[in-house]
């Protein structure tokens, strides 16, 4: 691995010691999220746009992070979902809520989710569910945990056996998901919303389903989730290879023997080039 800004080789010792500052940080962020999270009921946030929420701690996590991120390693960049922007050697990617919906209402799945990237490599990644007590935590070469326990795809192999996420997003028409809800419900796989990219992307990761699905994801959705769902066995779709990946880009990750199959069945359901698969990836 290289820092793609000065060249340099970025070592397993750095990418312990990030993982550990990272670790820390969500942790903590997480906590902070948990104290300031919404009673259950009608959604206490604003909109950004239709179904899209804003919550006082969507920012206050970012700008935590950000600032501890900043002092710890001055030389890497920062992007986040609500504005922070630094450039540098690496970038560190955060969705400060992601589930912002299930959060604006008290509800437990919600998250926040770090990941660091070197140009378009996923090196790193912490996800923190506090209200689950759940941190998901993984970097290159090092393996994927779960509250320190190692994770590890599940092993189904069909998916009339199996369980698929998919996420819903109004950046593509309603009628693209509902051919893709069509063709996933015809190969008897059992389909689950939950409404959290990013924990979608963990229970992939750990076993908890075999596969997840969205047309349009950002890079702050996914980037944890790149680094951990590798370590953790998944076959993952080239979002970092798409030519939208800074404006957006699908993002199919599964247990590898359900993966083909399951972009077969969705991409004959919708249009070509939708999910951003080369012709030779199953």
């Amino acid at each position: 691995m290289t820092d793609v800004t000065t060249g340099d080789r970025v070592t397993t010792s750095d990418l312990e010691a990030r993982l550990r500052v990272a670790m820390r940080l969500v942790e903590e962020a997480g906590r902070m999220a948990l104290a300031m999270r919404p009673k259950a009921g009608a959604p206490a946030a604003t909109l950004k746009g239709v179904q899209d929420w804003l919550t006082e701690a969507d920012g206050a996590v970012e700008r935590f992070v950000g600032t501890a991120l900043a002092e710890a390693f001055p030389r890497d960049g920062f992007l986040g979902e609500e504005g922070g922007r630094r450039t540098g050697a690496l970038t560190w990617v955060i969705d400060p809520i992601d589930g912002t919906a299930n959060y604006a209402r008290g509800s437990t799945r919600f998250c926040v989710s770090l990941g660091l990237m070197a140009g378009d490599e996923a090196l790193l990644g912490v996800v923190a569910a506090p209200a689950l007590g759940e941190t998901y935590a993984a970097a290159r070469g090092l393996g994927a945990t779960c509250n320190g326990a190692p994770i590890r795809v599940a092993a189904t192999t069909a998916l009339e056996r199996g369980t698929v996420e998919l996420g819903w997003s109004l950046r593509r028409p309603n009628a693209m998901f509902q051919a893709m809800l069509a063709a996933v419900m015809a190969t008897g796989a059992a389909v689950r919303l939950g409404g959290s990219g990013a924990l979608a992307l963990m229970d992939v990761a750990c076993g908890r389903t075999d596969a997840y699905v969205e047309l349009h994801s950002n890079l702050w959705d996914v980037a944890a989730g790149l680094a951990i769902l590798a370590e953790a066995g998944a076959r993952i779709s080239p979002f970092t290879a798409g030519p939208t990946m800074s404006e957006g880009c699908p993002i199919l990750a599964a247990t590898p023997a359900v993966a083909g199959p399951l972009a077969a069945s969705i991409g004959a359901a919708i249009e070509a080039g939708a999910l951003g698969l080369p012709a030779d990836w199953r």
